[in-house]
């Protein structure tokens, strides 16, 4: 049996082929999971997100607009998750943001009190917005998972405001893990901190080359992780598999932050 059949979530953070949000997306629909996704209300994301949606093979995708830093927005969009599926099991947030003006080595001094305030806004305070209205359908329990990176645990040069966002993301989540754990509400709290992948996100951070490259030569397992292996992750950690886990956040890096030169 599938480790995930039968079970409904909402996957906020595809922005196209190459996003981690849509490696978790392929792993969880390979194991039988019913997905609803959400896109930036600008520009092409919306054409980006079915594109990628229907690359895995998706047919009429659940689609919604959505803004992580409008609490409006995530009301509208909630309620309609309710409306048209009921309770869900699951929540993946794959969201961050910072101003990549500022994401350049010898910057994070300069960064603005607004830049600054925006980054742990969008990256970090909508894992509890999006939690406290998650919770409201989620009557059986479940499971929420977010995406970091090791920039938010030692200093990257140019990763900068992103870094201390990224902090603050896993650190939210353990608070969140133990409001969320009692026994009314049954509802488990993570987050991967997945290895350097050039995503979309992650072209607005000028290292990620030279990070790959290092990685590659010294990581334990001498290569990069691959966005299946963070999706195989994600599938654990909503699965019950992992039913007694909580508060953690798993490193998804081929053991790269292990290592100290």
């Amino acid at each position: 049996m599938s480790l995930l059949q039968g079970k409904k979530g909402i996957v906020f953070g595809i922005a196209n082929e190459r996003s981690y949000a849509y490696f978790i997306t392929k792993q969880l629909l390979a194991q039988g999971a019913e997905c609803a996704f959400t896109h930036l209300p600008i520009g092409k994301m919306e054409a980006r997100l079915r594109k990628a949606v229907a690359s895995l093979g998706v047919e009429d995708p659940w689609i919604a607009p959505f803004e992580a830093g409008s609490d409006e927005s995530l009301d509208t969009l909630f309620t309609r998750v309710h409306d048209d599926f009921g309770d869900i099991d699951f929540v993946v947030h794959s969201i961050a943001f910072a101003d990549k003006d500022y994401l350049k080595p010898d910057m994070f001094h300069q960064t603005p009190r607004q830049t600054y305030l925006d980054a742990i806004d969008v990256s970090a305070f909508s894992l509890v917005a999006i939690t406290n209205r998650a919770m409201k359908i989620m009557p059986n329990g479940g499971s929420i998972l977010s995406l970091s990176f090791y920039g938010g645990e030692k200093v990257m040069p140019g990763y900068n405001v992103m870094g201390v966002a990224k902090a603050c993301l896993e650190h939210t989540t353990r608070y969140l893990a133990y409001e969320m754990g009692d026994a009314d509400r049954k509802i488990r709290v993570n987050c991967i901190s997945a290895g350097p992948l050039k995503t979309l996100a992650g072209a607005a951070f000028g290292g990620m080359d030279q990070m790959l490259e290092h990685q590659s030569k010294k990581s334990p397992l001498k290569r990069p992780n691959t966005g299946e292996e963070v999706g195989n992750t994600a599938v654990y950690l909503l699965s019950d598999l992992s039913s007694a886990v909580t508060g953690e956040t798993i490193h998804v890096d081929a053991g790269y932050s292990i290592v100290g030169l």
